[in-house]
Protein backbone atom coordinates (compact mmCIF):
# COMPACT_ATOMS: atom_id res chain seq x y z
CA UNK A 1 0.00 0.00 0.00
CA UNK A 2 2.76 2.50 0.61
CA UNK A 3 4.01 1.48 -2.57
CA UNK A 4 1.20 2.70 -4.41
CA UNK A 5 0.77 5.46 -2.71
CA UNK A 6 4.02 6.53 -3.26
CA UNK A 7 3.84 6.02 -6.68
CA UNK A 8 0.47 8.03 -7.18
CA UNK A 9 2.10 10.83 -4.80
CA UNK A 10 5.02 10.62 -7.53
CA UNK A 11 2.80 10.53 -10.22
CA UNK A 12 0.67 13.60 -9.63
CA UNK A 13 3.89 16.36 -9.59
CA UNK A 14 4.56 14.93 -12.28
CA UNK A 15 1.51 15.81 -14.28
CA UNK A 16 0.67 18.97 -12.78
CA UNK A 17 4.23 20.00 -13.89
CA UNK A 18 3.18 18.99 -17.38
CA UNK A 19 -0.10 20.92 -17.34
CA UNK A 20 2.05 23.78 -16.04
CA UNK A 21 4.53 23.67 -18.88
CA UNK A 22 1.93 23.59 -21.72
CA UNK A 23 -0.03 26.22 -19.82
CA UNK A 24 2.96 28.46 -19.92
CA UNK A 25 3.79 27.00 -24.00
CA UNK A 26 0.22 28.52 -25.03
CA UNK A 27 1.32 32.24 -23.41
CA UNK A 28 4.40 32.00 -25.81
CA UNK A 29 3.92 34.58 -28.80
CA UNK A 30 3.38 32.47 -31.96
CA UNK A 31 6.01 33.97 -33.15
CA UNK A 32 8.34 33.20 -30.99
CA UNK A 33 7.16 29.47 -31.35
CA UNK A 34 7.29 29.38 -34.95
CA UNK A 35 11.08 31.07 -34.78
CA UNK A 36 12.08 28.40 -32.07
CA UNK A 37 10.79 25.31 -34.34
CA UNK A 38 12.87 23.59 -36.34
CA UNK A 39 10.60 22.50 -39.06
CA UNK A 40 9.29 26.19 -39.50
CA UNK A 41 12.85 27.50 -39.80
CA UNK A 42 14.12 24.95 -42.14
CA UNK A 43 11.06 24.58 -44.45
CA UNK A 44 10.46 28.18 -44.58
CA UNK A 45 14.06 28.99 -45.62
CA UNK A 46 14.30 26.42 -48.17
CA UNK A 47 11.11 27.67 -49.54
CA UNK A 48 12.53 31.39 -49.00
CA UNK A 49 15.59 30.59 -50.97
CA UNK A 50 13.44 28.83 -53.96
CA UNK A 51 11.21 31.70 -54.50
CA UNK A 52 13.90 34.22 -53.86
CA UNK A 53 15.59 32.27 -57.16
CA UNK A 54 11.84 32.61 -59.03
CA UNK A 55 12.18 36.12 -58.54
CA UNK A 56 15.72 36.69 -59.37
CA UNK A 57 15.36 33.76 -62.40
CA UNK A 58 16.07 36.60 -65.16
CA UNK A 59 19.49 37.75 -63.05
CA UNK A 60 20.44 34.25 -62.09
CA UNK A 61 20.57 32.60 -65.41
CA UNK A 62 22.81 32.35 -67.51
CA UNK A 63 21.13 31.92 -70.90
CA UNK A 64 17.73 31.90 -72.31
CA UNK A 65 16.07 28.89 -71.38
CA UNK A 66 14.31 28.04 -74.64
CA UNK A 67 16.75 29.21 -76.90
CA UNK A 68 17.85 26.07 -79.26
CA UNK A 69 21.62 25.06 -79.92
CA UNK A 70 21.70 22.24 -81.78
CA UNK A 71 26.14 22.51 -82.12
CA UNK A 72 25.87 21.87 -78.40
CA UNK A 73 23.08 19.47 -77.50
CA UNK A 74 23.50 16.81 -74.45
CA UNK A 75 26.63 18.49 -73.25
CA UNK A 76 27.71 17.54 -69.67
CA UNK A 77 27.52 19.86 -66.73
CA UNK A 78 30.40 22.41 -66.63
CA UNK A 79 30.40 22.16 -69.94
CA UNK A 80 31.83 25.83 -71.61
CA UNK A 81 31.44 27.88 -74.40
CA UNK A 82 32.60 31.03 -75.86
CA UNK A 83 30.41 33.30 -78.18
CA UNK A 84 30.58 36.67 -79.29
CA UNK A 85 28.01 39.50 -78.16
CA UNK A 86 26.05 42.22 -80.97
CA UNK A 87 29.60 44.19 -80.26
CA UNK A 88 31.79 41.54 -80.64
CA UNK A 89 32.96 40.99 -77.44
CA UNK A 90 33.81 37.17 -76.52
CA UNK A 91 31.83 36.23 -73.80
CA UNK A 92 31.87 32.90 -71.90
CA UNK A 93 29.10 30.92 -71.12
CA UNK A 94 28.94 28.10 -68.40
CA UNK A 95 26.23 25.13 -68.77
CA UNK A 96 26.60 24.55 -64.45
CA UNK A 97 24.01 21.78 -64.59
CA UNK A 98 24.24 20.91 -68.09
CA UNK A 99 22.89 21.24 -72.11
CA UNK A 100 19.52 19.27 -72.89
CA UNK A 101 18.72 17.14 -76.56
CA UNK A 102 17.94 20.44 -77.94
CA UNK A 103 21.05 22.35 -76.72
CA UNK A 104 18.96 24.30 -74.10
CA UNK A 105 20.55 25.38 -71.23
CA UNK A 106 19.64 22.99 -68.05
CA UNK A 107 20.57 25.55 -65.34
CA UNK A 108 18.17 28.44 -66.68
CA UNK A 109 15.49 26.19 -66.81
CA UNK A 110 15.27 24.83 -63.63
CA UNK A 111 15.69 28.63 -62.53
CA UNK A 112 13.04 29.55 -64.43
CA UNK A 113 11.00 26.28 -63.37
CA UNK A 114 10.57 27.26 -59.95
CA UNK A 115 8.26 30.17 -60.97
CA UNK A 116 5.48 28.05 -62.61
CA UNK A 117 5.99 24.96 -59.68
CA UNK A 118 5.85 27.79 -57.07
CA UNK A 119 3.00 29.45 -59.35
CA UNK A 120 1.12 26.15 -59.05
CA UNK A 121 1.77 25.14 -55.28
CA UNK A 122 0.24 29.07 -53.92
CA UNK A 123 -2.40 28.79 -56.76
CA UNK A 124 -3.83 25.68 -55.84
CA UNK A 125 -3.60 26.10 -52.19
CA UNK A 126 -5.40 29.44 -52.24
CA UNK A 127 -8.25 28.27 -54.97
CA UNK A 128 -8.62 25.16 -52.90
CA UNK A 129 -9.20 26.33 -49.53
CA UNK A 130 -11.19 29.21 -50.62
CA UNK A 131 -13.83 27.14 -52.09
CA UNK A 132 -14.05 24.35 -49.96
CA UNK A 133 -14.19 26.84 -46.89
CA UNK A 134 -16.99 28.18 -48.28
CA UNK A 135 -18.76 24.86 -48.91
CA UNK A 136 -17.88 23.69 -45.44
CA UNK A 137 -19.16 26.53 -43.79
CA UNK A 138 -22.30 25.77 -45.25
CA UNK A 139 -22.49 22.29 -45.59
CA UNK A 140 -21.54 21.54 -41.76
CA UNK A 141 -24.22 24.36 -40.14
CA UNK A 142 -27.18 23.66 -42.18
CA UNK A 143 -28.02 20.42 -41.27
CA UNK A 144 -30.35 19.68 -44.78
CA UNK A 145 -27.67 20.57 -47.14
CA UNK A 146 -24.81 18.20 -45.38
CA UNK A 147 -26.07 15.01 -46.87
CA UNK A 148 -26.02 16.46 -50.08
CA UNK A 149 -23.54 17.91 -50.22
CA UNK A 150 -21.02 15.28 -48.85
CA UNK A 151 -22.49 12.94 -51.14
CA UNK A 152 -21.02 14.92 -53.87
CA UNK A 153 -17.41 15.05 -52.18
CA UNK A 154 -17.89 11.11 -51.00
CA UNK A 155 -18.13 10.47 -55.29
CA UNK A 156 -14.74 13.43 -56.22
CA UNK A 157 -13.06 11.60 -53.58
CA UNK A 158 -13.52 8.15 -55.18
CA UNK A 159 -11.83 8.76 -57.97
CA UNK A 160 -8.03 8.66 -57.62
CA UNK A 161 -6.53 12.62 -57.94
CA UNK A 162 -4.44 12.09 -60.93
CA UNK A 163 -6.61 10.30 -62.69
CA UNK A 164 -9.22 13.09 -62.20
CA UNK A 165 -6.60 15.65 -63.03
CA UNK A 166 -6.03 13.70 -66.08
CA UNK A 167 -9.29 13.54 -67.58
CA UNK A 168 -10.27 17.00 -66.65
CA UNK A 169 -6.84 18.48 -68.58
CA UNK A 170 -7.35 16.42 -71.89
CA UNK A 171 -11.05 17.63 -71.58
CA UNK A 172 -10.51 21.07 -71.06
CA UNK A 173 -6.67 20.82 -72.75
CA UNK A 174 -3.43 21.57 -71.71
CA UNK A 175 -2.03 24.79 -70.44
CA UNK A 176 -1.36 26.74 -67.39
CA UNK A 177 -4.99 27.38 -66.14
CA UNK A 178 -5.82 24.01 -66.83
CA UNK A 179 -3.44 22.67 -64.68
CA UNK A 180 -4.31 24.86 -61.36
CA UNK A 181 -7.98 24.19 -62.09
CA UNK A 182 -7.40 20.63 -62.73
CA UNK A 183 -5.60 20.02 -59.37
CA UNK A 184 -7.82 22.06 -57.66
CA UNK A 185 -11.26 19.94 -58.00
CA UNK A 186 -9.50 16.98 -56.68
CA UNK A 187 -8.50 18.70 -53.55
CA UNK A 188 -11.81 20.81 -53.17
CA UNK A 189 -13.16 17.56 -51.28
CA UNK A 190 -10.55 16.99 -48.35
CA UNK A 191 -10.93 20.71 -47.11
CA UNK A 192 -14.69 20.88 -47.32
CA UNK A 193 -14.23 17.48 -44.71
CA UNK A 194 -12.16 19.23 -42.81
CA UNK A 195 -13.81 22.26 -42.76
CA UNK A 196 -17.00 20.54 -42.43
CA UNK A 197 -15.68 18.48 -39.07
CA UNK A 198 -14.76 21.99 -37.28
CA UNK A 199 -18.20 23.22 -38.26
CA UNK A 200 -19.85 20.06 -36.25
CA UNK A 201 -17.94 20.76 -33.18
CA UNK A 202 -18.09 24.26 -33.01
CA UNK A 203 -21.44 24.67 -33.92
CA UNK A 204 -22.82 22.94 -30.55
CA UNK A 205 -20.31 25.56 -28.24
CA UNK A 206 -22.35 27.33 -25.91
CA UNK A 207 -21.30 30.98 -26.90
CA UNK A 208 -22.80 29.64 -30.92
CA UNK A 209 -26.10 28.98 -29.39
CA UNK A 210 -25.89 32.20 -27.66
CA UNK A 211 -25.35 33.67 -30.56
CA UNK A 212 -27.93 31.97 -32.36
CA UNK A 213 -30.50 32.86 -29.51
CA UNK A 214 -30.18 36.47 -29.98
CA UNK A 215 -31.52 36.45 -33.91
CA UNK A 216 -27.92 36.61 -35.25
CA UNK A 217 -28.10 35.99 -38.98
CA UNK A 218 -26.15 32.92 -41.13
CA UNK A 219 -23.12 35.02 -43.03
CA UNK A 220 -22.20 37.26 -39.45
CA UNK A 221 -22.93 34.14 -37.62
CA UNK A 222 -19.95 32.02 -39.44
CA UNK A 223 -17.94 34.89 -40.12
CA UNK A 224 -17.77 35.84 -36.26
CA UNK A 225 -18.03 32.18 -34.33
CA UNK A 226 -17.26 29.45 -36.90
CA UNK A 227 -14.70 30.77 -39.53
CA UNK A 228 -11.98 31.94 -37.02
CA UNK A 229 -11.72 28.36 -35.78
CA UNK A 230 -11.09 26.85 -38.89
CA UNK A 231 -8.28 29.01 -39.53
CA UNK A 232 -5.57 27.25 -38.18
CA UNK A 233 -6.33 23.91 -39.73
CA UNK A 234 -6.84 25.35 -42.52
CA UNK A 235 -3.47 26.60 -43.15
CA UNK A 236 -1.50 23.69 -42.07
CA UNK A 237 -3.89 22.14 -44.98
CA UNK A 238 -3.06 24.34 -47.42
CA UNK A 239 0.46 23.79 -47.27
CA UNK A 240 -0.02 20.26 -47.75
CA UNK A 241 -2.23 21.16 -50.52
CA UNK A 242 0.36 23.22 -52.01
CA UNK A 243 3.33 20.31 -51.98
CA UNK A 244 0.63 18.00 -53.64
CA UNK A 245 0.08 20.36 -56.53
CA UNK A 246 3.83 21.05 -57.00
CA UNK A 247 4.02 16.96 -57.48
CA UNK A 248 0.97 16.64 -59.33
CA UNK A 249 1.75 19.20 -61.95
CA UNK A 250 4.95 17.78 -62.36
CA UNK A 251 3.89 14.44 -63.39
CA UNK A 252 1.20 15.86 -65.75
CA UNK A 253 3.77 17.58 -67.07
CA UNK A 254 6.12 14.50 -67.27
CA UNK A 255 3.51 12.81 -68.99
CA UNK A 256 2.75 15.45 -71.76
CA UNK A 257 -0.32 16.61 -70.59
CA UNK A 258 0.55 19.11 -68.30
CA UNK A 259 2.58 22.42 -69.06
CA UNK A 260 3.34 23.05 -72.74
CA UNK A 261 7.19 22.47 -73.11
CA UNK A 262 7.97 26.45 -75.03
CA UNK A 263 7.30 27.01 -70.67
CA UNK A 264 10.11 25.54 -68.58
CA UNK A 265 8.60 23.57 -65.49
CA UNK A 266 10.46 20.81 -63.45
CA UNK A 267 8.65 17.87 -64.74
CA UNK A 268 8.90 18.66 -68.36
CA UNK A 269 12.00 19.32 -68.00
CA UNK A 270 12.60 16.04 -66.77
CA UNK A 271 10.14 14.47 -69.46
CA UNK A 272 12.17 15.33 -72.32
CA UNK A 273 15.51 13.87 -71.02
CA UNK A 274 13.99 11.03 -69.87
CA UNK A 275 14.54 8.49 -73.06
CA UNK A 276 18.18 9.61 -72.83
CA UNK A 277 18.55 9.38 -68.95
CA UNK A 278 20.88 6.02 -69.04
CA UNK A 279 23.52 8.23 -71.09
CA UNK A 280 22.43 11.81 -69.58
CA UNK A 281 21.33 11.49 -66.06
CA UNK A 282 21.52 14.83 -66.23
CA UNK A 283 18.44 16.31 -67.45
CA UNK A 284 16.58 14.66 -64.68
CA UNK A 285 18.73 14.41 -61.88
CA UNK A 286 19.11 18.29 -61.12
CA UNK A 287 15.04 19.49 -61.84
CA UNK A 288 14.48 16.19 -59.44
CA UNK A 289 16.60 17.63 -57.12
CA UNK A 290 14.48 20.90 -57.05
CA UNK A 291 11.27 19.26 -57.05
CA UNK A 292 11.93 17.19 -54.31
CA UNK A 293 13.77 19.32 -52.24
CA UNK A 294 10.94 21.82 -52.33
CA UNK A 295 7.88 19.57 -51.65
CA UNK A 296 9.94 18.07 -48.93
CA UNK A 297 10.35 21.76 -47.21
CA UNK A 298 6.22 22.30 -48.09
CA UNK A 299 6.17 19.34 -46.07
CA UNK A 300 8.18 20.26 -43.07
CA UNK A 301 6.58 23.26 -42.99
CA UNK A 302 3.14 21.96 -42.66
CA UNK A 303 4.42 19.50 -40.27
CA UNK A 304 5.66 22.61 -38.07
CA UNK A 305 3.04 24.52 -38.47
CA UNK A 306 0.76 21.93 -37.32
CA UNK A 307 2.65 21.78 -33.87
CA UNK A 308 2.76 25.25 -33.64
CA UNK A 309 -1.15 25.92 -34.30
CA UNK A 310 -2.30 22.55 -32.35
CA UNK A 311 -2.75 23.17 -28.96
CA UNK A 312 -2.25 19.33 -28.17
CA UNK A 313 1.16 19.36 -29.56
CA UNK A 314 1.98 22.78 -27.78
CA UNK A 315 4.15 20.52 -24.72
CA UNK A 316 5.93 19.35 -27.71
CA UNK A 317 7.85 22.39 -29.20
Amino acid sequence: MSTRSEELGLAQPVEEAAAAAAAAARHVPLSLRLLHHSGVLAGGLILLLVALMAILAPWLATSDPVAIDPANRNKRPGFERVIQDDQGREMRIVHYMGTDALGRDVYSRVVYGARISLLVGAAVAGLAVAIGLMIGLVAGYLRWLDAIVMRIMDGLMAIPGILLALALVALWGAGLSTVILAIVVPEIPRVVRLVRAVVLQVREEPYVEAAVAVGTRLPQLLWRHVLPNTVAPLIVQGTYIAASAILVEAILSFLGVGIPTDIPTWGNIMAEGRTLFRVFPHNILFPGIFLAVTVLAVNMLGDGLRDVLDPKLVRRI
